[in-house]
């Protein structure tokens, strides 16, 4: 057995080198500089050795690897951005050198002599499913553990290891690009489909399967190595290409409005790689990759969407010192629509979970929607009967609140009405154990003003869930004056035991999301208000990369929620709080015309019977004067609906409401899917620069009003060219309570 750090490699009587992967400091095994030094040394050692009839490649854990350590990646551009400003083509070889090692090591490992066969026994992302396709054969363990995916295009980048040029030689070319552009996962069963993996055996046989591959005479030699290779789905230039490409183009435009430039890379890597030989498509793509891989966009999207995501999943604003929860047992007050979701989830994560209601109909009723839920996914094969009864099995109904008794954590989601939440914190602070956290998942209302009903007030805590709790990723976690570390740590524990991203966030109205959020649908009325034609808003916003635009956003959270929501906000700040234009378009919608939104099936939008899709009610342009469209500026529109969020986030910084920008930026995407493109609404602004930003809020400001002021952190921030990851980096510092 030869001596590596990532791999071990054993020889067995027949000649068959098993190398097993098992990076020994991580849960998963991940692409490092030193772990492909490595895979190159034993590419070298199974090509030398005559003894070596083959090899299969594995994992050592459950599963198989994840792909590139993109930490790696973002590594690789710092030292790109600091080069390229003494010499940008010097930068430039050397960016293309370092991102086509990758590349170059699977391209020797299929064309080494010697056959290789990848084992696949768990998730397969990225970077190892490229190693995979090189390979000369492939196998997969039946099992809903194991998932392959070029996932690579949802972090700003593209599969540029050989990914854009093996998987349309291997299956027909629509597959392949509808593959590559969304990232989607495939199972073991559509992988063998499409022709991207040979094999589906048993978890238990998968190595003996792979090995009687080589066995049997597997030969080293890749299709489009062979003489006389042709394309699955046939020659770009066909009668078949010419049906397909002109609408993929189409296609991909519409989805995306070019915000994306990674995917249209992958169309140019895809048809321009088809048309060469291998070794010149490969060469293409790292051009491709190399282009990419200097654009903002991937620069945003790889530190949102991959390393601050991770580090907040892994708790980087957990306070330390403070012992990690065990969670024996969650308590739920209220089994509604959001206390039954919130119990499911908790189940999911095989925590055992008492669900109280006002009478045992309404909590045996909150039990029934995980019913429902893993109904749908047992439909969706993906799920069995037995995971059903045994999530049911963690869920108690009850209408007793001394069964939340024993409970580390109760989080209460009942009516958002002040008067119900104090009755609900007293009645179970009587259950309770002195150390055990409550926490409300409330909205609207201040924590701190909620921790008055406490008696415990340092262990009352905010955690915010949204709807629908099943499939929303965020979880906002509320601190009150008074919320000390334990239950904050304990808040964070809970989140990452459901497996949903938490951020932190200081004690105001709206809190960060909600208050980002009305922006964008406020400015929405007042673009109306202003004559603007519904389907040029609704419009605007998608092109911007929001991903709903402000009216139908508005209806899934219901027009009848928004009118209730400025009229308490009206009692309690005054009536110059809420536009009276904005406050009159809401008031004749609900109480004129009846329309609440999508849970009545009329709102802003018309919500037929399906198969019928919704369509924007013909009656908003009777509502107020139309302007002429083509007199509207569209780029404008569209600056108008991400600049107005961008700025209250912006404030949200400067009042230490947020304090760290990861929870900013992740937020806004995770939440209400902020032009993930951007990195996030502070990388949006960081991305155009604070100087540039606040010319154009001055701009936006003398047109549309004071929605568009710019705080004076951004005039300061433009002063002195900060970005907010400079002025707020989360790296040198423990992020603060307070105001920076």
């Amino acid at each position: 057995m030869a001596d590596y750090r990532n791999f071990t490699l054993d020889i067995d009587a027949d000649g068959i080198a098993l190398v097993t992967w098992n990076m020994p400091d991580r849960s998963m095994n991940v692409f490092t500089e030193e772990v492909m030094q490595e895979l190159n040394a034993i590419v070298d050692k199974v090509a030398g050795d005559a003894g070596i009839k083959g090899a299969v490649v594995t994992s050592g854990k459950d599963s198989f690897s994840g792909g590139a350590d993109l930490s790696m990646l973002q590594k690789m551009l710092a030292t790109f951005a600091a080069e390229s400003r003494k010499d940008h083509a010097a930068a430039a070889q050397k960016l293309f050198d370092t991102a086509g090692y990758m590349s170059r090591l699977f391209r020797k490992l299929e064309t080494c002599g010697k056959p290789w066969v990848s084992a696949i026994n768990g998730t397969c992302m990225g970077g190892a499913f490229e190693m995979s396709l090189a390979c000369h054969g492939r196998v997969a363990a039946n099992s809903d553990s194991v998932r392959m995916a070029l996932p690579e295009v949802k972090v700003g980048i593209f599969p540029g290891a050989g990914g854009t040029q093996r998987v349309p030689r291997l299956t027909d070319q629509q597959q392949a690009l509808q593959m590559l552009t969304s990232g989607q996962n495939l199972t073991p069963q559509k992988a063998k489909a499409m022709g991207l993996i040979h094999d589906v055996v048993e978890p238990k046989k998968l190595v003996d399967a792979a090995k009687a591959m080589i066995a049997a005479g597997l030969r080293p030699v890749q299709p489009w190595d062979e003489k006389g290779f042709k394309l699955p789905g046939g020659p770009v230039y066909s009668a078949a290409g010419a049906n397909l490409w002109p609408p993929a183009i189409a296609i991909l435009r519409r989805e995306t409005y070019g915000n994306y430039p990674a995917a249209a890379a992958i169309l140019k890597c895809v048809y321009e790689g088809l048309l060469v030989p291998f070794d010149t498509a490969l060469r293409i793509e790292t051009r491709y990759f190399t282009e990419i891989m200097q654009s903002k966009e991937a620069a945003a999207m790889i530190r949102s969407l991959f390393v601050s995501l991770q580090e907040l999943n892994k708790g980087a604003r957990r306070p330390e010192g403070v012992a990690p929860t065990k969670f024996k047992k969650i308590g739920v007050i209220g089994a509604g629509f959001m206390g039954a979701g919130i119990a499911y989830v908790t189940a999911r994560a095989g925590i055992p979970v008492v669900l109280v209601d006002r009478d045992m109909a309404s909590a045996e009723k909150g039990k029934a929607h995980s019913a429902e839920l893993m109904d749908g996914l047992i439909r969706k094969g993906r799920a069995r009967p037995e995971d059903k009864d045994k999530l049911l099995a963690l869920i108690t109904p009850s209408a007793d609140y001394g069964d939340l008794a024993g409970s580390d954590l109760v989080v209460e989601a009942v009516f958002e009405d002040s008067a119900v939440k104090k009755a609900a914190t007293e009645q179970a602070e009587q259950a309770l154990k002195p150390a055990a956290v409550f926490a409300s998942n409330t909205s609207t209302i201040p924590i701190t003003s909620l921790a008055k009903n406490s008696a415990r007030p340092k262990n009352f805590i905010g955690i915010h869930f949204f709807s629908p709790v099943d499939k929303m990723m965020l979880v906002e976690i509320i601190l009150g004056k008074k919320t000390g570390d334990k239950a904050l740590a304990v808040a964070i524990d809970y989140v990452r035991a459901i497996k949903k991203t938490p951020i932190v966030v200081n004690d105001t109205r709206g809190f960060y999301v909600n208050r980002c959020v009305l922006r964008y649908m406020s400015e929405a009325y007042k673009m109306l208000i202003e004559g603007v034609p519904a389907p040029m808003i609704e419009n605007a916003a998608r092109a911007a990369g929001m991903p709903v635009g402000p009216l139908a956003l508005t209806d899934e959270t219901a027009i009848d929620l928004a009118q209730k929501i400025m009229r308490q906000t009206i009692r309690d700040l005054g009536d110059k709080a809420i536009d009276p234009a904005q406050m009159k378009l809401i008031d004749t919608m609900v109480d004129t015309h009846g329309r609440f939104g999508r849970k009545n099936g009329k709102g802003f939008y018309d919500y037929p019977a399906k198969p019928a899709k919704k369509k924007l009610w013909p009656g908003l342009k009777d509502l107020y004067r139309q302007q002429d469209p083509d007199a509207i500026d569209f780029e404008e529109l569209k600056q108008r609906l991400l600049v107005v969020i961008a700025l209250e986030a912006a404030r949200v910084m400067e009042e230490g409401i947020v304090t760290d920008p990861r929870e900013a930026d992740v937020g806004s995407i995770l939440a209400f899917g902020f032009a993930p493109y951007t990195g996030g609404t502070l990388s949006y602004i960081d991305g155009m620069g604070a100087e540039k930003f606040v010319k154009l809020a001055k701009r936006l400001q003398k047109k549309y009003g004071a929605e568009f002021k710019a705080p004076k952190l951004l005039h300061d921030m433009a002063q002195k060219g900060e970005t907010f990851y400079q002025r707020f980096d989360p790296y040198t510092k423990p992020a603060s309570r307070e105001a920076a």
